[in-house]
């Protein structure tokens, strides 16, 4: 179909929303991407979209083609196999000035792990309860292994150029990690962040949630020039990176019961009250910019739990995997009609 594209296994499909100023002109896109699909594969049998962002029911064993005779889908099955076969949504916000934007990297990397708390939704895979909210997260191979945080544009030019010429990346969209700036002619013309940490999010206005949050950390970034971890932190590059992959790995296995060390001041303490202050800390950007309003969502999910929360409280009090499922199947799609506004990047399966 015209707009969606294949992914390596052809139990997902991706599309993209144009890029809008306004949330309703992408809410509108996005519901009606997300309902062609599903009212394409009735056409095709007796399917529907999983919410969640693993196999939650499996099978996990084994890796299903969509293009066998792609080589760089071949590689991935051979090197990953089924890790990749995940559903996530991937968020991006326009910045037109390449520094600002490798700024605005380091600033959302390093807290990258907040949204994937409140995202969460995959505590299943293969019909059990694995131990962790987000099993997506947890299996997904980021690489490569080591990515820097860097210091400015020409940086990451040279480091991605290395990367291409080693092999370890085998074209400019294996990048694959929390955050990382984008454009059409990466890693030299730049114009946007992209946030590739969040779980696939079922619940339209939970995703405009995150998305306006999103939104308005940048806004800040952009207005406040030292609003950046080489800036108001003396610690290392390597340190950052180091504790934004520990959060995320937290973040990972609690969601919003997590307790994660804020890059700012060094302090441990639980991801709600890092996220009610950071909720609080972006309003006055989100109201100027007029979508404060979508933000009222997230306080909530604070309250509630993430998804993933949410569904391991239902089988501790008794219901099967399979049941919490299609549960959740059946809420998803009854809620995805009668809510027809949206936007964003995702994968669907």
């Amino acid at each position: 179909m015209e707009g969606f594209h294949t992914e390596p296994d052809n139990r997902n499909t991706e599309f993209a929303t144009d890029p809008h100023r306004d949330y309703e002109t992408l809410c509108a896109e996005f519901m009606t991407y997300r309902l062609k699909l599903r009212e394409f594969i009735r056409t095709v049998g007796d399917y529907t979209l999983i919410p969640g962002a693993a196999l939650s029911l499996g099978d996990s064993s084994t890796f299903h083609f969509s293009d066998p005779a792609n080589p760089y889908y071949r590689y991935i099955k051979e090197t990953y196999g089924t890790n990749v076969v995940t559903a996530s949504t991937h968020i991006s916000v326009g910045v037109e000035d390449a520094e600002t934007l490798i700024r605005a990297y380091r600033v959302i990397r390093c807290e990258a792990a907040l949204f994937l708390a409140l995202s969460a939704t995959s505590p299943f895979l293969d019909g059990e309860i694995t131990g962790y909210h987000s099993v997506r997260w947890h299996r997904f191979p980021q690489t490569p292994e080591n990515v820097p945080m860097f210091a400015d544009h020409a940086s990451y030019c040279a480091w991605i150029d290395e990367q291409m010429a080693s092999g370890a990346m085998q074209n400019i969209r294996h990048l694959w990690l929390s955050a990382r700036p984008n454009g059409d002619n990466a890693p030299h013309d730049l114009n946007r962040l992209e946030l590739r940490v969040c779980d696939r999010i079922a619940d339209p206005a939970f995703l405009w949630g995150i998305t306006a949050l999103l939104e308005a950390r940048i806004q800040q970034i952009l207005a406040e020039p030292d609003l950046d971890p080489f800036v108001m932190t003396e610690t290392e590059p390597g340190g950052l990176k180091a504790t934004a992959l520990a959060n995320e790995a937290e973040a990972s296995r609690h969601s919003l019961d997590a307790r994660l060390t804020r890059w700012s001041d060094g302090k441990l303490l639980p991801v709600r009250d890092w996220l009610a202050g950071y909720i609080e800390e972006v309003r006055p950007y989100a109201k100027a910019a007029g979508f404060a309003c979508h933000l009222k969502g997230l306080d909530q999910v604070l309250e509630q739990g993430s998804v993933a929360q949410q569904w391991l409280a239902k089988c501790k009090a008794g219901a099967s995997v399979e049941t919490v499922l299609r549960d959740a199947i059946e809420e998803a799609e009854a809620r995805d009609y009668a809510f027809r506004c949206g936007c964003v990047e995702t994968d669907e399966a």
